[in-house]
């Protein structure tokens, strides 16, 4: 069983503060628990070395279909996994957090522009209604968003930082970092602490969180994985 709530902060999100974001839970099926399909793409289980929790993910997913899962071994024998990419989770520990003056607050009216944004910077999943999840904050020029940063998961006493991006023309002015700054400071306003999710591989932005004061916790693996195609597959 993970023994931070940070090891397995999708599930602590969706049995708590993000509750009303999961999809409809077959009866006795509490063992595993997924955003629904216009918010995330993540779902989570309870203990990810119990196989009744796989059983439970079978019968909410359905049979052949894809989800997100983070920080777990080989699944079960009958489930695909489909891809993969190793990550790396960060920790507030002396960040400087200050609103942004110029960052304005986005919501579902923007979510055409922040979905096109999402797109040429591709920051990771983001779907139509995320923005439902948490705060977003953004900064235009000339009237246009170049760039982003808002909440997603919501683990009890904690709050992550996520789609952080910039537009490829509006890159090295610092923008990223004081809209990060700023979300961090709502999440700080609430006695929360933030922390965030990147690949492994996107050693820039790696370096810039640690520069700001976010430290390495851990490393998950973002896995991808279909479930068994037969509406009557086994478990152990």
């Amino acid at each position: 069983m993970p023994s931070h709530i940070l090891d397995n902060p999708a599930w602590a999100s969706l049995r708590g503060a993000h509750a009303g974001f999961a999809a409809p839970t077959p009866q006795g099926g509490g063992r595993a628990a997924r955003y629904r399909d216009d918010v995330s793409p993540f779902a989570a289980l309870a203990d990810p070395g119990d196989p009744r929790a796989w059983q439970d993910l079978h019968a909410l997913a359905g049979p052949g279909q894809v989800v997100l899962l983070t920080g777990l071994l080989d699944p079960p024998d009958g489930w695909e996994a489909v891809g993969s990419i190793p990550g790396v989770q960060l920790v507030d520990s002396a960040l400087r957090a200050e609103p942004a003056p110029e960052a304005v607050r986005l919501g579902p009216a923007d979510v055409p522009e922040m979905l096109d944004l999402v797109a040429r910077t591709q920051p990771g999943p983001f779907l139509p209604r995320t923005v439902e999840l948490g705060g977003y904050l953004g900064i235009r020029h000339e009237g246009r968003l170049v760039a982003m940063a808002g909440e997603r998961l919501r683990p009890p006493g904690w709050t992550e930082i996520s789609a952080v991006c910039t537009d490829p023309g509006h890159r090295g002015r610092g923008l990223a970092t004081r809209l990060v700054r700023a979300v961090a400071a709502g999440i700080r306003e609430r006695g929360e602490v933030p922390f965030l999710h990147t690949g492994a591989g996107n050693t820039g932005a790696i370096r810039l969180y640690e520069s700001i004061g976010f430290t390495l916790r851990r490393r998950p693996l973002f896995l991808a994985v279909r479930t068994p195609g037969n509406n009557a597959a086994k478990f152990p």
